[in-house]
């Protein structure tokens, strides 16, 4: 299986920016972005981010606020600030060379086991599983493994499994050709058994249950919030604030609160800042979905009768990063005018 598994993916592998060397610097930043995003949105993020970054040292000297307006439109940016963090650490703890044990990859802020393992066995071609969601689903039908796949005793199964699949074998051959098959023929829906180079090795595939497998069912709460979200100016300004810790941390937005009018709002406004705003119109409502959460924003323009700290002009804003959420809420203002 595993010869067959590598000989197909030296021969379809898909062709991405971040494998055209074995750098462990480029192979971490792609696998962040590619975590939660997919490969085609993650293409121009990562050539921009390697062309104004081309290594740890560059990365680690530059200030959040770069990296974050290089993130901008990526989401979950706490990433950002994780990958910021780590090349500070590895310029100041590893004189700025990418650890090579496995152990000393995972200590590092933001990366899990899954990136630990694909770093070490694509950079440093080290016998470590690489297990993500792909991986689960093929072990999941190669095995015929019924149980769920988002517990962490069948992670845990199938990691053990993998690490015996690799003992003796090309690990960044056979850890990316899990990959790619994953992606392009053993998909969650309507796989493409037919076309597969270790169907006959699949359980599932034998006894028709390629449909069915993998069992993945979470218990995840949802959260849906309503806000009421403030466009405020001042002349051709618009007043922003920078997100605290938390959701969407230090990224630049829109005041919100979660209340249920928009003279609410102006109380609480003034309540914070000792100083009155009018309001203006309803501009939108707008909803931003995130992993656990819904935001349904309330969009309203309001006015400052004077200036106050914080107040960016259109210009000033295109430098600055902001969520894509508050994006939209910015956008749909502008159309208005």
């Amino acid at each position: 299986m595993q010869n067959n598994l590598i000989t197909w993916y030296q021969q379809n592998h898909r062709d991405f920016p971040w494998r055209q060397n074995e750098d462990p610097y480029r192979i971490w930043i792609s696998e962040i972005m590619l975590q939660q995003t997919t490969t085609e949105a993650v293409i121009p993020y990562f050539e921009r981010f390697i062309q104004t970054f081309p290594n740890i040292i560059q990365l680690a000297n530059a200030s959040l606020e770069e990296v974050y307006k290089l993130w901008e439109g990526l989401g979950y940016y706490r990433r950002a600030k994780y990958i910021h963090m780590t090349a500070q650490i590895i310029v100041n703890q590893y004189n700025g060379i990418f650890p090579q044990t496995y152990q000393e990859i995972l200590s590092l802020k933001g990366i899990g086991p899954y990136t630990a393992g694909a770093i070490c066995s694509i950079a440093y071609h080290q016998a470590t599983p690489a297990i993500d969601g792909n991986v689960l689903r093929i072990m999941s039908r190669i095995y015929l493994l019924k149980e769920n796949i988002a517990l962490n005793k069948t992670q845990k199964k199938i990691t053990e499994l993998v690490q015996d699949l690799l003992i003796g074998y090309d690990s960044s051959a056979f850890n990316q050709g899990l990959m790619d098959l994953g992606a392009t023929i053993c998909r969650p829906l309507h796989p493409r058994c037919e076309k597969c180079p270790i169907n006959t090795f699949c359980k599932a595939y034998k006894h028709n249950q390629q449909m069915v497998l993998p069992i993945n069912i979470k218990n995840i709460k949802h959260q849906e919030i309503h806000y009421i979200t403030g466009i405020i100016t001042y002349q051709n300004q618009f007043l922003l604030i920078k997100n605290p810790t938390g959701l969407l941390e230090n990224l630049y937005g829109m005041i919100q609160y979660d209340i249920e009018s928009p003279y609410r709002f102006i109380e609480e406004f003034e309540q914070q800042y000792q100083i009155p705003i009018s309001i203006v119109s309803h501009i939108a409502d707008i909803k931003h979905v995130f992993t656990h959460r819904t935001w349904q924003m309330h969009v309203y323009h309001f006015v400052l009768n004077e200036p106050i700290k914080g107040l960016f002009t259109l210009d000033e804003i295109t430098d600055l990063p902001i969520s894509t959420a508050h994006l939209k809420v910015l956008k749909a203002y502008l159309k208005t005018k």
